[in-house]
């Protein structure tokens, strides 16, 4: 299966009601964004729980990370409420689950083979962003860079064509842009040497991700 797979042009994905598609564990739903491989698979996606729904215990072989969007995420390790950022490196393992249904933004066989480091930030508490900043910096690895960003109205985004590919998803809000109007829960991804400018239509919160994608862009990534 190949979803987006062309690392090489802009990929945009306006969430809708007909997109999502069932996963093997009822209750369990995909919006697919980018996808190489079938079920086992390099992947980001919005997925929906719905309430008290599971997934069976599986391993991470090339690591996952996920930002819960909506409601609250669950396994082994504890609960995880809407903002929470999470990364389980390559070789983790759990068992998630939702007792009160959720939808999380989730990347999966992405990581630096060397990124051991599990992450969990709360991004929903003002006090990990240091002295009311706009910018909270998640995750860095390499030229790989995670952050979240709040925007004003009106406030502007230029991609830099030196980050080596940019990737948002809009967590809330919504932007306007070259090719139109794009609503909370919007994937853009745009490779490296992209320009363009991005405004807020309101005020509006950001998961952005740069540097990640300048070996990707010569041919299909293998999974």
């Amino acid at each position: 299966m190949f979803i987006n797979a062309d690392f090489r042009q802009p990929a945009v994905v306006i969430p809708r009601a007909d997109a999502w598609v069932h996963s093997p564990e009822s209750g369990v739903d995909r919006l697919m964004l980018d996808r190489i491989g079938e079920e086992v698979a390099r992947a980001t996606s919005l997925v929906r729980y719905a309430p008290a729904s599971s997934f069976p215990r599986h391993t991470h072989g090339k690591g996952e990370e996920f930002l819960v969007l909506e409601g609250v995420f669950s396994d082994e390790s504890g609960d995880y409420p809407a903002g929470s950022y999470v990364r389980n490196p390559p070789g983790s393992s759990h068992s998630p689950f939702s007792k009160s249904g959720g939808r999380i933004f989730v990347k999966l066989r992405q990581f630096d083979d060397n990124d051991l480091r599990p992450l969990v930030v709360h991004t929903f508490d003002d006090a990990v962003w240091q002295h009311g900043a706009d910018t909270l910096q998640l995750h860095r690895f390499g030229t790989e860079a995670v952050m979240m960003q709040r925007l004003r109205a009106g406030q502007e985004i230029a991609l830099d064509p030196r980050s080596q590919g940019t990737e948002i998803l809009i967590a809330g809000g919504s932007l306007r842009g070259p090719s139109g109007d794009y609503p909370t829960e919007s994937w853009l991804r745009f490779p490296p040497e992209f320009t363009a400018t991005l405004e807020a239509a309101e005020p509006s919160l950001l998961w952005i991700k740069t540097g990640h994608l300048a070996d990707r862009v010569s041919g299909q990534p293998v999974v």
